[in-house]
């Protein structure tokens, strides 16, 4: 039997509890600020948290069948309100006018509370967050409002302070490996290098498990590490055009990377093969530890942390890619 409700989520049991204890006791902040980085449920557990507020079934909330619940999750309570922007990177002031601050002196429809939910908060500009911050410091009593950030550093501290702050924290990997199996139909093999490369994000190794094209791009990335210290011009110059292609995935293909060579030291302290999460490639890890030092790997992987902020900052991608490449040839030669 399929879990519903809050039994659906993996981990983050501490906030899943303050959750059903405000539902339960009445006592819900009247703003809370859900923190944690892209893929972490930061939207499932606001999505649950409103439905449960509203929820008229029980006992268990929200239970998925009463008439709120049905309406929440088509998308169509007229009392959860799920802010939305148009411009990928900003929240302006006049949508957090129009669809939060103008309405909530209008009192619920159906429902004893109105929740407003704002994803992405952290992009709010300012001049939103002003307008918002009035709202928080005098809310309606009926008014419940949901801040998710991947960054809330990003926020005024006038706004944070004003919030119950919720920090989502990573899944544990057996969590995460057992969520692939079931859910997603993974064999255990490849649920557990998955769980690893998600680093405890559960939004983060199912888009992996589903993406067709993940296999390929790690399969690529064992490809370039065994052919690393042979690596000459020719073949740098179509490892790098073959990264190009996919530019919007190297920060996965650099994760991958990360994780390689992680295994790599772990193998080289340890000589522990089952805890690998390139375990098939164990002979070719185990090559690699006996061959690289330990400042070697430390070094490699500065790099890729490097090479990553470069690539933020927008530094030409051929060139960024290409420093990395040799500097990780030059540490395995």
């Amino acid at each position: 039997m399929k879990e519903e409700g809050f039994k659906a989520v993996r981990g983050q049991k501490d906030i899943i509890r303050h959750m059903e204890n405000a539902v339960k006791s009445g006592h819900i902040p009247h703003a809370s600020l859900i923190c944690g980085e892209k893929g972490s449920g930061k939207k499932l557990l606001a999505g649950l948290y409103a439905r449960a507020m509203l929820c008229s079934g029980g006992p268990d909330v929200p239970c998925g069948r009463c008439l709120s619940c049905r309406k929440a999750l088509s998308g169509n309570h007229p009392d959860i309100i799920w802010v939305r922007h148009e411009k990928p990177a900003l929240i302006t002031v006049d949508e957090i006018r129009e669809q939060l601050v103008n309405s909530a002196g209008i009192r619920p429809y159906e429902s004893p509370r109105k929740v407003y939910i704002v994803p992405e908060a952290d992009k709010m500009n300012v001049q939103a967050q002003n307008a918002l911050l009035k709202t928080i410091e005098d809310p309606p009593p009926y008014a419940v409002i949901l801040l998710l950030a991947d960054n809330p550093d990003a926020l005024l501290e006038t706004v944070r302070s004003r919030c119950v702050r919720l920090d989502l924290r990573a899944v544990a990997d057996r969590e995460v490996r057992d969520y692939l199996i079931k859910e997603c139909g993974l064999a255990e093999g490849e649920a557990g290098m998955i769980a690893s490369y998600a680093q405890g994000n559960i939004g983060r190794a199912r888009e992996a498990a589903l993406d067709p094209d993940f296999r390929k791009r790690r399969e690529e990335l064992v490809g370039l590490m065994k052919n690393m210290q042979r690596l000459q011009a020719a073949e740098l110059t179509a490892a790098i055009r073959s990264l190009a292609e996919n530019k919007d995935k190297i920060g996965e293909f650099l994760d991958l990377m990360t994780l390689w060579f992680r295994d790599v030291l772990y193998y080289k302290a340890a000589k522990d093969p089952d805890s690998l999460a390139f375990r098939p490639e164990f002979a070719e890890i185990r090559r690699e530890a006996a061959a690289v030092s330990y400042e070697g790997l430390e070094e490699i992987l500065k790099a890729i942390g490097k090479a990553g902020s470069r690539l933020k900052a927008n530094v030409n991608f051929d060139l960024t890619i290409e420093l990395l490449l040799l500097a990780i040839r030059d540490r395995m030669g």
